[in-house]
């Protein structure tokens, strides 16, 4: 005899829903949740079976489970009644001095709360907000008109609130776990980037005054590195490794604040071919600030950082003057993605040189890995027969 199915794994706050027989044989939908530190164990109803109308769906069995959480959670009193803005704030605090998130996360999700979380709810205490409500937040925040990846950031932070106030008292249920997230409109396939021509242009246009005599090196590092804009501003002399040919990426500069990289490890090391470490020789040997501690491409007159918008504002110039297309300055950082996936460095290599956290975004650049070996196997099994296969040669592999 089987065993019964397991109960099917669900978010935090709405209970769990298993189908199993019933002492008659029969499959049946039961319900289980927590009330504080009282389990509520129901039974829903007859499972359908396919071509009968009696029983419950999949779907109307979910419903009957939100119900009865909906109304277990209103039997049990709050801690204490937090609105939106006061449990948003309280979730900050922790996340900035328990959960050591960086600056810019906290600054992003205060923006969340400030513009659109706490206007939308207003004064309403957490336990008067259900799943409902939270979808027609979202509803409303698309028609604003405001991206899908936006909205879905925005119910991940409200879906930490609710966790926290949960584990403070202030909230018994989670209405955020029952709302599914909006999907991603289809995005652009294209990558931005330059080719080996364009990039040599860009070069020969740099301004020849001291701040191009910062900015050469600084492109090509970007281009043979693919370091964020960040990191290249916030890079030292340590942290060009001359012996080991590599350049560590240790620190981020952005929006005033400096931090760690936005990696899965709080450092890497990426390598430095012949070319790069000969411009920054050149480069240590013009520069005022030597210190191991100073900035590899700091304003050269006073040694501080470099303005990024002023910094961006040269390149486009630089970038009209020698006609090449125009791009944004990220699009240097998918140039060496592209270039190195094509020069055959393994994908899981290159996701460690540029610092993704997730595998699936390096795999933006699979398309333009060599894949000779696999043409190789196309010609052979659809060439007629009396026509020789070409086989590919070392180089053109390589």
């Amino acid at each position: 005899m089987s065993s019964p199915p397991s109960p099917r794994r669900r978010s935090y706050g709405t209970g769990s829903l298993e189908a199993r027989p019933d002492r008659h044989g029969r499959e049946t939908y039961y319900a289980r949740i927590y009330v504080g530190s009282r389990r509520v164990r129901r039974r829903l109803g007859v499972k359908r079976t396919p071509g009968d109308t009696r029983g419950l769906t999949r779907a109307q069995a979910e419903r009957a489970l939100q119900r009865l959480v909906d109304e277990q959670m209103k039997l049990v009193p709050v801690a204490e009644r937090v609105d939106i803005a006061e449990a948003g704030e309280r979730y900050l605090v922790h996340l900035e001095q328990v959960m050591k998130r960086k600056p810019t996360t906290i600054q992003d999700y205060s923006i969340m709360l400030r513009k659109h979380l706490a206007p939308f709810f207003g004064g309403r205490s957490l336990e008067r907000i259900d799943a409902q409500m939270v979808g027609d937040y979202l509803v409303a925040k698309q028609r604003e008109g405001l991206a899908s990846k936006t909205v879905g950031n925005q119910l991940t932070f409200l879906h930490g609130v609710f966790r926290h106030a949960m584990k403070k008292g202030w909230a018994h249920a989670n209405p955020v776990a029952a709302v599914d997230r909006p999907r991603d409109a289809e995005v652009d396939a294209d990558i931005r980037f330059l080719e080996h021509e364009e990039v040599e242009a860009l070069l020969r246009e740099v301004p020849d005054d001291v701040m191009g005599v910062v900015e050469r090196p600084l492109y090509l590092v970007a281009v043979t590195c693919g370091l964020r804009q960040g990191e290249l501003i916030a890079l030292r002399w340590r942290d060009v490794d001359w012996t080991a040919g590599v350049i560590r990426v240790r620190r981020n500069y952005t929006r005033g604040t400096w931090g760690t990289p936005k990696s899965r490890r709080s450092s890497r090391a990426v390598p430095m071919i012949s070319r790069v470490a000969g411009e920054l020789d050149r480069l240590y040997q013009w520069s005022r600030f030597k210190d191991d501690d100073d900035l590899v491409f700091a304003h050269p007159e006073l040694g501080t950082v470099r303005d990024a918008s002023k910094l961006r504002k040269r390149f486009k110039d630089a970038l009209a003057a020698s006609g090449v297309r125009p791009i944004r300055f990220h699009d240097l950082r998918h140039t060496f993605g592209t270039q190195a996936a094509a020069a055959g460095v393994p994908l899981r290599t290159l996701q460690e040189w540029m610092g993704h956290r997730d595998y699936k975004t390096t795999l933006i650049y699979a398309d333009y890995a060599p894949r000779a070996h696999e043409r190789a196997m196309m010609e052979r099994a659809f060439s007629p027969p009396d026509l020789p296969v070409r086989e590919e040669s070392e180089d053109e592999v390589a």
